[in-house]
């Protein structure tokens, strides 16, 4: 029976959602693993909207599950209706949305609160010993989330990031982009993915065996 891996959604597109390409490629070698994807994001506004052709912030408002669908073909859950006995394994791909609308660590650093839903979730995760795969800078907001149990994460070399993960309690690991950090107590794994770049081939090499520990993690 193929293994059931979340994928915590933010939005859609790097600005103000998921970072397209890390989602995909996550969804890709996910399938390729043979594992089911379960794509899911939280029903709130998201909180705001960026033209990404300009970079400049418009008076739209969207729905971050909504947007999210975008990439999940329209397959996506509530974040509210999954728990953790529904998947054997859970991973959140960047992009500013991961620390914009599922935290809001873009804007208070390591004062950040993390939506209650997602924080529900990884909580429940941890506690049932299944692993959790972050990308980019989504281990800022997971760092927060589970700042009690002191996660090892990587998010690069980015030294404030790094610094904003330390001050939430997390221990920091420097990393090239083809590389991925394991936290073996927490079962957490994390790549740099786009906070190094500098193309898509080269997330693609960190994400690939992020998403092949998680599967492996997952039993």
């Amino acid at each position: 029976m193929a293994k059931r891996i979340g994928v915590i959604l933010s939005g859609c597109g790097v600005f103000d959602g998921s970072e397209i390409h890390e989602a995909v490629l996550t969804l890709l070698a996910l399938g390729r693993a043979g594992a089911k994807a379960v794509c899911m994001a939280p029903n709130i506004e998201q909180y705001h909207v960026i033209n990404h052709l300009t970079q400049q912030e418009t008076n739209e408002k969207r729905n971050v599950l909504v947007e999210s669908a975008r990439i999940a073909r329209g397959d996506i859950k509530d974040i509210k209706d999954v728990k953790a006995s529904d998947i054997d394994g859970l991973i959140l791909p960047g992009g500013f949305g991961a620390a914009k609308n599922l935290s809001d660590f873009a804007f208070k650093g390591p004062d950040a609160t993390v939506n209650p839903e997602v924080k529900r979730l990884l909580e429940e995760m941890v506690a049932a010993k299944k692993p959790i795969g972050a990308i980019c800078i989504a281990p800022a907001t997971l760092t927060k989330a589970l700042s009690d149990k002191k996660p090892e994460v990587t998010i690069g070399n980015d030294v404030g990031t790094a610094q904003g993960i330390e001050a939430m309690g997390g221990r920091h690991h420097t990393c090239t982009v083809d590389m991925i950090h394991v936290d073996k107590n927490n079962k957490i794994v994390t790549t740099p993915a786009y906070m190094l770049g500098p193309g898509i081939k080269d997330v693609a090499r960190g994400i690939e065996k992020l998403v092949a520990k998680v599967v492996e993690l997952a039993g």
